[in-house]
């Protein structure tokens, strides 16, 4: 297999990997809601939490903390689902590098599937070979849509 055969299959293989790691990111990424679906339990249903007495009631903060924190992190994490899911999608289309490259260095931050992805996909970019194929698609003007 010619260098070239191989960057290609390397590159096709990154952008399918990609899309499966990022589908695999958004639904890990829902774990979060759990706590902000207990936090407005907190909020709206304080006297499931403490009983019928005031004085065993969490506090409103914990329940408005928990909603914050949760909806935080649950953004966070479809973000990063969406930005792993476009870099297949511009990896596919050998265009964008910078953007692949960044992507796949905070791809590291989700253990054990964004980590290996990323470490290969860094690996793969780091080719000059690789980095050649993504300037010639630069290069090329993208072809217009039909409506």
């Amino acid at each position: 297999m010619s260098l070239a055969n191989q960057d290609e299959e390397h590159l096709r293989l990154l952008a399918t990997f990609h899309y499966i790691v990022g589908g695999i990111t958004a639904l890990f990424a829902c774990f979060p809601l759990f706590h902000v679906a207990l936090g407005l339990g907190m909020i709206f249903s304080p006297h499931f939490f403490g009983g019928p007495s005031a004085q065993n009631r969490p506090p409103a903060f914990i329940g408005w903390m928990l909603v914050a924190l949760g909806g935080f992190f649950f953004l966070c994490g479809q973000s990063l689902a969406v930005c792993i899911i476009v870099a297949g999608r511009f990896i596919a289309q050998r265009r964008r590098y910078l953007f692949v490259f960044v992507t796949a260095c905070v791809a590291c931050i989700f253990m054990p599937f964004g980590t290996v992805l990323g470490i290969f996909t860094i690996i793969v970019l780091s080719r000059e070979s690789v980095k050649r194929i993504f300037e010639q698609s630069a290069a090329v003007p993208p072809l217009p849509r039909s409506a």
